[in-house]
């Protein structure tokens, strides 16, 4: 089994997350959930794929309220993203967290993932699975921002238009990044349910420190 050396006691008795993460994680949470409800409801007015969501999972009733609600918590989440983005370079957590990643420590942790022998003793460690999946959610969600733009003021944003292939290429990027989040929605919520004390660690920012 992997193993972590134990943090000091002094270490173990700062919070796992700080207060400042836990909110950005939060409210991250909440904008993506509208989002992604909101944006099923305006798929659904012009769909480009052979099917349509169930509109009881859709949020905003009409395309008109699907849209207010999408432009809401698009500029939740753009503006919530550059201060964990700001927050992370100054404190110099993005580079301490998430870094190094490396082919070979990411199938070694994979591997150990899958034979149940990678380990969680300490919440503080991110693994190289952990860390290129977190990195990928913020490639991610700067897809989707971007795009979004397109989206909104084709127009006034006719270069990045451009650069992403036109406005309707645009839109499919957009629906695929937005799939690919709910992808990783769901493999977060089926690791948080095999390891709990992430989501206590999350919620009080204290919760298996000393473990």
């Amino acid at each position: 089994m992997q193993r972590h050396p134990t943090p000091p006691l002094t270490t173990r008795r700062l919070p796992i997350h700080p207060l400042w993460m836990r909110l950005n994680h939060w409210l991250n949470a909440l904008a993506v959930a509208l989002l992604i409800g909101s944006g099923w409801r305006i798929y659904n007015a012009s769909p480009f794929f052979p099917f349509q969501f169930p509109a009881n999972i859709t949020l905003g009733g009409w395309l008109g309220g699907a849209l207010q609600w999408h432009f809401a918590a698009m500029w939740l989440l753009a503006a919530n993203g550059l201060v964990y983005l700001a927050l992370n370079i100054v404190s110099g957590r993005l580079a301490r967290k998430f870094f190094p990643v490396s082919p070979r420590g990411i199938w070694h942790d994979a591997l150990a993932a899958l034979r149940g022998r990678l380990s969680h003793a300490d919440a503080r460690h991110y693994n190289q699975v952990q860390r290129l999946a977190y990195l990928f959610v913020i490639v991610d969600i700067v897809v989707l921002v971007l795009s979004g733009l397109v989206l909104w003021k084709s127009v006034q944003f006719g270069l990045l238009r451009e650069l992403l292939g036109g406005y309707e290429i645009a839109r499919r990027i957009h629906f695929v990044a937005m799939a690919l989040l709910v992808g990783f929605i769901a493999l977060h919520v089926v690791m948080v349910a095999l390891v709990p004390k992430t989501l206590l660690a999350m919620l009080s920012g204290r919760a298996g420190a000393s473990t």
